[in-house]
């Protein structure tokens, strides 16, 4: 069965026909409203700016808070420790 649709999102002023999966229509239509949100608070708070502008700032906005959740979320330098602690155990133990 075919799991994707059509949807025509709303986003900006403007409409995007896009082709998603159908589970993911409720997160899709989330980020349009987030990225609406945002929008309007810059254009509210920066009046005379230009309208791409304002859209690259929010762009930036978005494009930081995702470096910043994928630094939160690296788990590497534990994952380090972990072989490292695992080595000194097995290390520990052939010796005993």
């Amino acid at each position: 069965m075919n799991d994707k649709i059509k949807i025509n999102l709303q986003m900006a002023g403007s409409t995007y026909p896009l082709t998603i999966r159908f589970e993911e229509e409720q997160m899709v239509r989330e980020a349009a409203k987030q990225v609406d949100m945002r929008l309007n608070a810059y254009r509210e708070h920066y009046k005379n700016v230009a309208p791409e502008k304002i859209i690259a700032m929010v762009a930036y906005q978005f494009a930081l808070e995702n470096l910043q959740m994928k630094d939160r979320n690296d788990t590497q330098p534990y994952a380090g420790k972990i072989n490292e602690l695992t080595e000194m155990l097995e290390d520990y133990f052939k010796k005993q």
